[in-house]
This record gives C-alpha cells, structure tokens and sequence, in this order.
C-alpha cells in the first residue's frame, strides 16, 4: 500500500508514549498500534483529526504517499 503512516516518528518527536496517547484520545492501545504499525486499512477523519490535536501537527505529519512499497510493508 503506498500511504504510510507516520505516526511513531511523530509520537516521538513529541515524545509521548501509545499508552499516554491512547488515553487522551480515549481509544485502545491495540487500535492505537494496529494504526502506528502501518496496518490499518482505514482511518477515520475524526481519530486523525484527535491525533492532530494531541500531537500538536498537520495530517500530512501523519501519512505519506509513496509509489514504492517500503520493505517492512511488503
């Protein structure tokens, strides 16, 4: 899939952790995770919106398009 999400990169700039993030967006850690480990197959305006909020940035911070599929993905 070529949309990357990066989400770990910008949790850590901010520094802040799954758990804490999960927390004050008021969602689990796991769908948290199934998003920053690039396996989601969706995401919601209204969670990317949150975690734009939360983060402190922009969604394109968030997801990246690429014509190449990164090795980790394949």
């Amino acid at each position: 899939m070529p949309i990357i999400v990066n989400l770990d990169v910008m949790m850590a700039k901010r520094k802040v952790g799954l758990m804490d993030l999960a927390e004050r967006m008021n969602i689990t850690p796991a769908n948290l995770s199934i998003l920053k480990n690039n396996k989601a197959k969706a995401v919601r305006f209204s969670t990317l919106e949150q975690i734009c909020r939360e983060l402190n940035c922009q969604p394109g911070d968030i997801l990246e398009y690429s014509e190449e599929t990164p090795d980790f993905m394949k």
